[in-house]
Protein backbone atom coordinates (compact mmCIF):
# COMPACT_ATOMS: atom_id res chain seq x y z
CA UNK A 1 0.00 0.00 0.00
CA UNK A 2 1.40 3.39 -0.90
CA UNK A 3 0.17 6.85 0.00
CA UNK A 4 1.72 8.55 -2.99
CA UNK A 5 3.84 6.88 -5.62
CA UNK A 6 6.15 9.89 -5.60
CA UNK A 7 6.78 9.64 -1.87
CA UNK A 8 7.77 6.00 -1.64
CA UNK A 9 5.88 3.25 0.14
CA UNK A 10 4.33 2.97 3.56
CA UNK A 11 3.39 -0.56 4.49
CA UNK A 12 0.67 -1.76 6.82
CA UNK A 13 1.82 -1.65 10.39
CA UNK A 14 3.81 1.57 9.88
CA UNK A 15 3.80 3.91 12.86
CA UNK A 16 2.05 7.24 12.37
CA UNK A 17 1.79 10.49 14.30
CA UNK A 18 -1.68 12.06 14.10
CA UNK A 19 -1.77 15.86 14.44
CA UNK A 20 -5.08 17.76 14.60
CA UNK A 21 -4.60 21.49 13.91
CA UNK A 22 -7.08 23.70 15.78
CA UNK A 23 -7.15 27.04 13.96
CA UNK A 24 -8.29 30.00 16.06
CA UNK A 25 -11.41 31.70 14.74
CA UNK A 26 -12.75 28.62 12.96
CA UNK A 27 -15.74 27.00 14.61
CA UNK A 28 -15.12 23.38 15.55
CA UNK A 29 -17.91 21.07 14.39
CA UNK A 30 -16.98 18.22 16.70
CA UNK A 31 -15.60 17.83 20.19
CA UNK A 32 -11.75 17.85 20.16
CA UNK A 33 -11.51 14.42 21.79
CA UNK A 34 -14.03 12.99 19.30
CA UNK A 35 -12.06 14.57 16.47
CA UNK A 36 -8.84 12.90 17.60
CA UNK A 37 -10.64 9.57 17.94
CA UNK A 38 -12.03 9.90 14.41
CA UNK A 39 -8.64 10.87 12.95
CA UNK A 40 -7.06 7.83 14.63
CA UNK A 41 -9.90 5.70 13.28
CA UNK A 42 -9.06 6.84 9.76
CA UNK A 43 -5.44 5.78 10.28
CA UNK A 44 -6.44 2.42 11.74
CA UNK A 45 -8.79 1.82 8.81
CA UNK A 46 -5.79 1.18 6.55
CA UNK A 47 -3.69 -0.73 9.03
CA UNK A 48 -1.48 2.01 10.46
CA UNK A 49 -0.31 2.01 14.06
CA UNK A 50 -0.97 5.32 15.83
CA UNK A 51 2.14 6.17 17.84
CA UNK A 52 0.72 9.40 19.27
CA UNK A 53 -2.18 11.77 18.57
CA UNK A 54 -2.66 15.32 19.79
CA UNK A 55 -4.18 18.70 18.97
CA UNK A 56 -2.03 21.74 18.14
CA UNK A 57 -3.71 25.17 18.50
CA UNK A 58 -2.80 27.57 15.69
CA UNK A 59 -3.15 31.30 16.28
CA UNK A 60 -1.93 32.31 12.85
CA UNK A 61 -1.74 30.06 9.79
CA UNK A 62 1.72 30.03 8.18
CA UNK A 63 1.24 29.93 4.37
CA UNK A 64 4.35 27.83 3.83
CA UNK A 65 4.04 25.27 6.63
CA UNK A 66 0.66 25.80 8.41
CA UNK A 67 2.48 25.46 11.77
CA UNK A 68 5.03 27.73 13.42
CA UNK A 69 8.68 26.73 13.75
CA UNK A 70 8.32 25.81 17.42
CA UNK A 71 5.33 23.62 16.69
CA UNK A 72 7.19 21.87 13.84
CA UNK A 73 10.07 21.18 16.22
CA UNK A 74 7.59 19.69 18.71
CA UNK A 75 6.12 17.46 15.99
CA UNK A 76 9.62 16.29 14.99
CA UNK A 77 10.42 15.48 18.63
CA UNK A 78 7.23 13.47 19.03
CA UNK A 79 8.07 11.58 15.83
CA UNK A 80 11.44 10.62 17.30
CA UNK A 81 9.94 9.59 20.64
CA UNK A 82 7.18 7.56 18.99
CA UNK A 83 9.42 6.21 16.20
CA UNK A 84 6.85 7.43 13.67
CA UNK A 85 7.57 7.07 9.96
CA UNK A 86 4.53 9.05 8.85
CA UNK A 87 2.81 12.26 9.96
CA UNK A 88 -0.93 12.59 9.38
CA UNK A 89 -2.32 16.13 9.47
CA UNK A 90 -6.05 16.00 10.17
CA UNK A 91 -6.84 18.94 7.91
CA UNK A 92 -6.20 20.22 4.40
CA UNK A 93 -2.63 21.00 3.34
CA UNK A 94 -1.59 22.86 0.24
CA UNK A 95 1.03 21.26 -2.00
CA UNK A 96 3.63 23.76 -0.75
CA UNK A 97 2.80 23.15 2.91
CA UNK A 98 3.00 19.40 2.43
CA UNK A 99 6.39 19.61 0.66
CA UNK A 100 7.86 22.00 3.23
CA UNK A 101 6.68 19.91 6.17
CA UNK A 102 8.23 16.81 4.63
CA UNK A 103 11.55 18.62 4.20
CA UNK A 104 11.55 19.89 7.80
CA UNK A 105 10.30 16.69 9.45
CA UNK A 106 12.31 14.34 7.21
CA UNK A 107 9.25 12.11 7.03
CA UNK A 108 6.32 11.47 4.78
CA UNK A 109 3.37 13.80 5.44
CA UNK A 110 -0.21 13.19 4.37
CA UNK A 111 -3.30 15.32 4.97
CA UNK A 112 -6.89 14.30 5.71
CA UNK A 113 -7.90 14.33 2.05
CA UNK A 114 -5.02 12.10 1.00
CA UNK A 115 -5.71 9.68 3.85
CA UNK A 116 -9.42 9.34 3.01
CA UNK A 117 -8.50 8.83 -0.64
CA UNK A 118 -6.26 5.93 0.35
CA UNK A 119 -9.06 4.36 2.39
CA UNK A 120 -11.50 4.75 -0.47
CA UNK A 121 -8.97 3.29 -2.91
CA UNK A 122 -8.54 0.23 -0.72
CA UNK A 123 -12.25 -0.28 -0.03
CA UNK A 124 -13.76 0.25 -3.52
CA UNK A 125 -14.85 -3.14 -4.84
CA UNK A 126 -16.83 -2.48 -8.00
CA UNK A 127 -15.66 -1.05 -11.31
CA UNK A 128 -17.76 2.07 -10.62
CA UNK A 129 -16.23 2.53 -7.18
CA UNK A 130 -12.70 2.24 -8.55
CA UNK A 131 -13.47 4.78 -11.28
CA UNK A 132 -14.83 7.21 -8.71
CA UNK A 133 -11.76 6.84 -6.50
CA UNK A 134 -9.39 7.29 -9.43
CA UNK A 135 -11.21 10.44 -10.53
CA UNK A 136 -11.00 11.89 -7.02
CA UNK A 137 -7.32 10.96 -6.71
CA UNK A 138 -6.43 12.56 -10.06
CA UNK A 139 -8.29 15.72 -9.09
CA UNK A 140 -6.36 15.82 -5.81
CA UNK A 141 -3.05 15.10 -7.52
CA UNK A 142 -3.38 17.85 -10.15
CA UNK A 143 -2.34 20.63 -7.80
CA UNK A 144 0.56 18.64 -6.34
CA UNK A 145 2.55 17.87 -9.47
CA UNK A 146 5.06 20.62 -8.73
CA UNK A 147 6.03 18.65 -5.60
CA UNK A 148 6.64 15.56 -7.70
CA UNK A 149 8.89 17.26 -10.22
CA UNK A 150 11.26 19.34 -8.10
CA UNK A 151 14.21 17.27 -9.37
CA UNK A 152 13.48 18.41 -12.93
CA UNK A 153 13.11 22.03 -11.86
CA UNK A 154 16.72 21.92 -10.65
CA UNK A 155 17.82 21.01 -14.17
CA UNK A 156 16.38 24.24 -15.54
CA UNK A 157 18.88 26.66 -17.11
CA UNK A 158 18.68 30.41 -17.75
CA UNK A 159 16.76 32.94 -15.73
CA UNK A 160 14.02 32.13 -13.26
CA UNK A 161 11.25 33.42 -15.46
CA UNK A 162 12.18 31.19 -18.40
CA UNK A 163 10.61 27.76 -18.80
CA UNK A 164 12.65 24.62 -18.48
CA UNK A 165 12.32 20.84 -18.79
CA UNK A 166 10.72 20.55 -15.35
CA UNK A 167 7.91 22.91 -16.22
CA UNK A 168 7.44 21.20 -19.59
CA UNK A 169 7.09 17.81 -17.89
CA UNK A 170 4.62 19.24 -15.38
CA UNK A 171 2.43 20.59 -18.17
CA UNK A 172 2.63 17.26 -20.01
CA UNK A 173 1.57 15.42 -16.86
CA UNK A 174 -1.27 17.83 -16.28
CA UNK A 175 -2.54 17.24 -19.81
CA UNK A 176 -2.37 13.49 -19.25
CA UNK A 177 -4.30 13.83 -16.01
CA UNK A 178 -6.95 16.06 -17.62
CA UNK A 179 -7.38 13.60 -20.49
CA UNK A 180 -7.70 10.65 -18.11
CA UNK A 181 -10.21 12.54 -15.95
CA UNK A 182 -12.29 13.33 -19.03
CA UNK A 183 -12.35 9.64 -19.99
CA UNK A 184 -13.34 8.59 -16.46
CA UNK A 185 -16.13 11.18 -16.37
CA UNK A 186 -17.50 9.79 -19.65
CA UNK A 187 -17.43 6.27 -18.24
CA UNK A 188 -19.12 7.41 -15.03
CA UNK A 189 -21.79 9.21 -17.02
CA UNK A 190 -22.54 5.89 -18.69
CA UNK A 191 -22.77 4.28 -15.25
CA UNK A 192 -25.16 7.02 -14.09
CA UNK A 193 -27.37 6.48 -17.14
CA UNK A 194 -27.48 2.77 -16.42
CA UNK A 195 -28.31 3.39 -12.77
CA UNK A 196 -30.98 5.86 -13.84
CA UNK A 197 -32.59 3.21 -16.04
CA UNK A 198 -32.50 0.75 -13.15
CA UNK A 199 -34.10 3.33 -10.86
CA UNK A 200 -36.77 4.07 -13.42
CA UNK A 201 -37.48 0.35 -13.74
CA UNK A 202 -37.74 0.03 -9.96
CA UNK A 203 -39.88 3.16 -9.83
CA UNK A 204 -42.36 1.59 -12.23
CA UNK A 205 -42.36 -1.64 -10.24
CA UNK A 206 -44.54 -1.86 -7.12
CA UNK A 207 -41.49 -2.41 -4.87
CA UNK A 208 -40.50 0.48 -2.61
CA UNK A 209 -36.83 1.35 -2.01
CA UNK A 210 -35.44 1.90 1.50
CA UNK A 211 -32.02 3.56 1.78
CA UNK A 212 -29.67 3.28 4.75
CA UNK A 213 -27.69 6.45 5.41
CA UNK A 214 -25.61 7.61 8.33
CA UNK A 215 -22.24 8.68 9.62
CA UNK A 216 -19.41 6.28 8.87
CA UNK A 217 -19.14 3.40 11.35
CA UNK A 218 -22.67 4.00 12.66
CA UNK A 219 -23.55 0.34 11.99
CA UNK A 220 -25.35 0.58 8.63
CA UNK A 221 -23.79 -2.54 7.13
CA UNK A 222 -24.36 -4.56 10.31
CA UNK A 223 -28.03 -3.55 10.21
CA UNK A 224 -28.16 -4.31 6.47
CA UNK A 225 -26.82 -7.82 7.11
CA UNK A 226 -29.20 -8.33 10.03
CA UNK A 227 -32.29 -7.35 7.97
CA UNK A 228 -31.33 -9.14 4.75
CA UNK A 229 -29.21 -12.08 5.84
CA UNK A 230 -26.44 -10.82 3.54
CA UNK A 231 -22.72 -10.79 4.28
CA UNK A 232 -21.68 -7.26 3.35
CA UNK A 233 -18.36 -6.19 4.91
CA UNK A 234 -19.27 -4.91 8.37
CA UNK A 235 -16.33 -4.15 10.63
CA UNK A 236 -15.53 -1.61 13.33
CA UNK A 237 -13.74 0.51 10.74
CA UNK A 238 -14.42 3.87 9.14
CA UNK A 239 -15.65 3.56 5.54
CA UNK A 240 -16.09 -0.22 5.65
CA UNK A 241 -18.71 0.19 2.87
CA UNK A 242 -18.09 2.24 -0.25
CA UNK A 243 -20.07 0.56 -3.01
CA UNK A 244 -23.89 0.61 -2.94
CA UNK A 245 -25.41 -2.78 -2.18
CA UNK A 246 -29.06 -3.74 -2.64
CA UNK A 247 -31.04 -6.70 -1.34
CA UNK A 248 -34.65 -7.76 -1.17
CA UNK A 249 -36.41 -7.73 2.21
CA UNK A 250 -39.93 -8.46 3.41
CA UNK A 251 -41.93 -5.97 5.50
CA UNK A 252 -45.25 -6.28 7.34
CA UNK A 253 -47.87 -5.65 4.67
CA UNK A 254 -45.31 -5.81 1.85
CA UNK A 255 -44.04 -9.00 0.24
CA UNK A 256 -41.06 -7.22 -1.27
CA UNK A 257 -39.04 -4.07 -0.70
CA UNK A 258 -35.49 -3.16 -1.73
CA UNK A 259 -32.96 -2.20 0.96
CA UNK A 260 -29.91 -0.18 -0.15
CA UNK A 261 -26.69 0.27 1.83
CA UNK A 262 -24.62 3.38 1.05
CA UNK A 263 -21.26 4.98 1.77
CA UNK A 264 -20.94 6.54 5.21
CA UNK A 265 -20.77 10.30 5.65
CA UNK A 266 -17.98 12.10 7.51
CA UNK A 267 -17.17 15.66 8.53
CA UNK A 268 -14.89 17.64 6.21
CA UNK A 269 -15.29 15.12 3.39
CA UNK A 270 -12.89 16.19 0.63
CA UNK A 271 -14.69 18.10 -2.13
CA UNK A 272 -13.16 15.78 -4.72
CA UNK A 273 -14.89 12.83 -3.08
CA UNK A 274 -18.23 14.57 -2.68
CA UNK A 275 -18.33 15.05 -6.45
CA UNK A 276 -16.89 11.64 -7.31
CA UNK A 277 -19.35 9.71 -5.14
CA UNK A 278 -22.42 11.63 -6.26
CA UNK A 279 -23.53 8.62 -8.31
CA UNK A 280 -23.39 6.45 -5.19
CA UNK A 281 -25.53 8.88 -3.22
CA UNK A 282 -28.00 9.19 -6.10
CA UNK A 283 -29.45 5.89 -4.89
CA UNK A 284 -30.69 7.78 -1.84
CA UNK A 285 -32.60 10.28 -3.99
CA UNK A 286 -34.63 7.40 -5.47
CA UNK A 287 -35.63 6.05 -2.05
CA UNK A 288 -39.18 5.96 -0.76
CA UNK A 289 -38.02 5.88 2.87
CA UNK A 290 -34.65 6.79 4.39
CA UNK A 291 -33.31 5.01 7.47
CA UNK A 292 -30.89 7.40 9.17
CA UNK A 293 -28.70 5.10 11.25
CA UNK A 294 -27.09 6.83 14.24
CA UNK A 295 -24.50 5.52 16.67
CA UNK A 296 -26.49 6.65 19.67
CA UNK A 297 -23.76 5.50 22.08
CA UNK A 298 -21.21 7.85 20.51
CA UNK A 299 -20.78 11.02 22.61
CA UNK A 300 -20.54 13.01 19.36
CA UNK A 301 -23.77 11.59 17.91
CA UNK A 302 -25.52 15.00 17.69
CA UNK A 303 -22.72 16.53 15.60
CA UNK A 304 -22.66 13.43 13.39
CA UNK A 305 -26.39 13.80 12.84
CA UNK A 306 -25.90 17.41 11.71
CA UNK A 307 -23.25 16.28 9.20
CA UNK A 308 -25.61 13.69 7.69
CA UNK A 309 -28.53 16.13 7.51
CA UNK A 310 -26.28 18.66 5.77
CA UNK A 311 -25.50 16.12 3.05
CA UNK A 312 -29.18 15.18 2.71
CA UNK A 313 -29.99 18.89 2.37
CA UNK A 314 -27.45 19.16 -0.46
CA UNK A 315 -29.22 16.25 -2.15
CA UNK A 316 -32.56 18.05 -1.80
CA UNK A 317 -34.03 15.45 0.57
CA UNK A 318 -34.52 17.55 3.69
CA UNK A 319 -38.05 18.89 4.35
CA UNK A 320 -38.97 21.77 2.06
CA UNK A 321 -41.73 24.32 1.92
CA UNK A 322 -44.95 22.84 0.52
CA UNK A 323 -47.52 24.60 -1.63
CA UNK A 324 -49.86 24.92 1.31
CA UNK A 325 -47.28 26.57 3.55
CA UNK A 326 -46.50 23.50 5.66
CA UNK A 327 -43.19 21.65 5.83
CA UNK A 328 -43.40 18.60 3.60
CA UNK A 329 -40.67 15.93 3.76
CA UNK A 330 -39.42 15.11 0.27
CA UNK A 331 -38.58 11.58 1.50
CA UNK A 332 -39.83 10.35 4.90
CA UNK A 333 -37.01 9.63 7.39
CA UNK A 334 -36.84 7.10 10.23
CA UNK A 335 -34.08 7.73 12.77
CA UNK A 336 -32.52 4.42 13.81
CA UNK A 337 -30.79 4.77 17.17
CA UNK A 338 -28.29 1.94 16.81
CA UNK A 339 -25.86 0.43 19.37
CA UNK A 340 -28.52 0.74 22.06
CA UNK A 341 -26.92 -2.21 23.86
CA UNK A 342 -23.78 -0.11 24.48
CA UNK A 343 -25.63 2.59 26.44
CA UNK A 344 -25.46 2.77 30.24
CA UNK A 345 -28.80 1.78 31.77
CA UNK A 346 -29.56 5.28 33.07
CA UNK A 347 -28.85 6.88 29.70
CA UNK A 348 -30.93 4.24 27.89
CA UNK A 349 -33.95 4.96 30.11
CA UNK A 350 -33.56 8.69 29.51
CA UNK A 351 -33.30 8.33 25.73
CA UNK A 352 -36.10 5.76 25.57
CA UNK A 353 -38.49 8.32 26.99
CA UNK A 354 -37.35 10.81 24.33
CA UNK A 355 -37.74 8.24 21.53
CA UNK A 356 -41.23 7.27 22.69
CA UNK A 357 -42.52 10.83 22.28
CA UNK A 358 -40.56 11.67 19.12
CA UNK A 359 -42.74 11.78 16.00
CA UNK A 360 -40.78 13.91 13.53
CA UNK A 361 -38.73 12.09 12.59
CA UNK A 362 -39.95 8.75 13.88
CA UNK A 363 -37.32 7.17 16.14
CA UNK A 364 -36.64 3.44 16.58
CA UNK A 365 -34.05 2.33 19.19
CA UNK A 366 -32.29 -0.92 18.31
CA UNK A 367 -29.09 -2.94 18.30
CA UNK A 368 -28.07 -4.27 14.91
CA UNK A 369 -25.47 -6.47 16.63
CA UNK A 370 -27.99 -8.32 18.84
CA UNK A 371 -31.14 -7.89 16.74
CA UNK A 372 -33.03 -6.06 19.49
CA UNK A 373 -35.57 -3.65 17.97
CA UNK A 374 -35.17 -4.81 14.35
CA UNK A 375 -38.71 -6.20 14.21
CA UNK A 376 -39.99 -2.84 15.46
CA UNK A 377 -38.06 -1.08 12.70
CA UNK A 378 -39.56 -3.31 10.00
CA UNK A 379 -43.04 -2.69 11.39
CA UNK A 380 -42.57 1.09 11.41
CA UNK A 381 -41.16 1.07 7.86
CA UNK A 382 -44.04 -1.12 6.70
CA UNK A 383 -46.64 1.24 8.18
CA UNK A 384 -44.90 4.22 6.64
CA UNK A 385 -44.97 2.63 3.19
CA UNK A 386 -48.47 1.18 3.28
CA UNK A 387 -50.42 3.35 5.72
CA UNK A 388 -50.14 6.57 7.65
CA UNK A 389 -51.79 8.46 4.79
CA UNK A 390 -52.25 12.14 5.55
CA UNK A 391 -54.23 14.89 3.91
CA UNK A 392 -52.29 17.40 1.79
CA UNK A 393 -53.35 20.37 -0.30
CA UNK A 394 -51.75 21.40 -3.60
CA UNK A 395 -52.39 24.38 -5.84
CA UNK A 396 -51.94 23.42 -9.51
CA UNK A 397 -52.15 25.20 -12.80
CA UNK A 398 -55.22 24.28 -14.82
CA UNK A 399 -52.84 23.19 -17.58
CA UNK A 400 -50.88 20.84 -15.30
CA UNK A 401 -52.77 17.73 -16.27
CA UNK A 402 -49.83 15.42 -15.55
CA UNK A 403 -49.69 16.16 -11.82
CA UNK A 404 -53.46 16.15 -11.48
CA UNK A 405 -53.74 12.77 -13.20
CA UNK A 406 -50.94 11.42 -10.96
CA UNK A 407 -52.76 12.53 -7.81
CA UNK A 408 -55.99 10.85 -8.96
CA UNK A 409 -54.10 7.65 -9.83
CA UNK A 410 -51.98 7.37 -6.65
CA UNK A 411 -53.95 9.15 -3.93
CA UNK A 412 -57.44 9.62 -2.55
CA UNK A 413 -58.65 12.97 -3.91
CA UNK A 414 -60.97 14.58 -1.34
CA UNK A 415 -61.68 17.87 -3.14
CA UNK A 416 -60.83 19.49 -6.46
CA UNK A 417 -61.93 23.12 -6.52
CA UNK A 418 -61.17 26.25 -8.50
CA UNK A 419 -58.58 28.47 -6.79
CA UNK A 420 -57.49 32.08 -7.17
CA UNK A 421 -55.65 32.87 -10.39
CA UNK A 422 -51.86 33.17 -10.31
CA UNK A 423 -51.18 36.74 -9.10
CA UNK A 424 -48.27 37.14 -11.50
CA UNK A 425 -49.46 35.57 -14.76
CA UNK A 426 -53.22 35.58 -14.18
CA UNK A 427 -53.26 31.89 -15.12
CA UNK A 428 -56.25 29.98 -13.70
CA UNK A 429 -55.44 27.45 -10.95
CA UNK A 430 -57.13 24.67 -9.00
CA UNK A 431 -56.87 23.60 -5.35
CA UNK A 432 -56.65 19.83 -4.80
CA UNK A 433 -56.97 18.15 -1.39
CA UNK A 434 -55.70 14.56 -1.42
CA UNK A 435 -54.70 11.81 0.99
CA UNK A 436 -51.20 10.43 0.31
CA UNK A 437 -48.91 8.00 2.10
CA UNK A 438 -45.39 9.30 2.88
CA UNK A 439 -44.11 7.09 0.07
CA UNK A 440 -46.46 8.55 -2.53
CA UNK A 441 -45.86 12.08 -1.24
CA UNK A 442 -42.15 11.59 -1.84
CA UNK A 443 -42.83 10.33 -5.35
CA UNK A 444 -45.11 13.28 -6.07
CA UNK A 445 -42.40 15.68 -4.87
CA UNK A 446 -39.97 14.17 -7.38
CA UNK A 447 -42.46 14.03 -10.24
CA UNK A 448 -40.84 15.22 -13.44
CA UNK A 449 -37.24 14.98 -12.13
CA UNK A 450 -36.45 11.59 -13.67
Amino acid sequence: MSFDENMGEVSRGARALVVCPEIRGRAAITDPEARIEEACGLALAIGLVVAEAFIIPIREVRPGTLFGEGQITNIATQCELGEADLVIIDGALSAVQQRNLEEKLKRKVIDRTGLILEIFGERAATAEGRLQVELAHLDYQQGRLVRSWTHLERQRGGFGFLGGPGETQIEADRRMIRDRMARIRRELEGVRRTRGLHRERRHKAPWPVIALVGYTNAGKSTLFNRLTGASVMAEDLLFATLDPTMRRIKLPGLDKAILSDTVGFISDLPTQLVAAFRATLEEVTAADVILHVRDIANPDTAAQKDEVLAVLADLGLIPGEGDDGEDVPIVPIIEVWNKWDLLPASRALELFDVARHETDPVVVPLSAATGMGCEDLLAVAGRMLTGDAREHAFTLSMADGQRLAWLYAHGEVLADDEAEADPTSGEPRRRVRVRLTPRELGRYSRLGEE
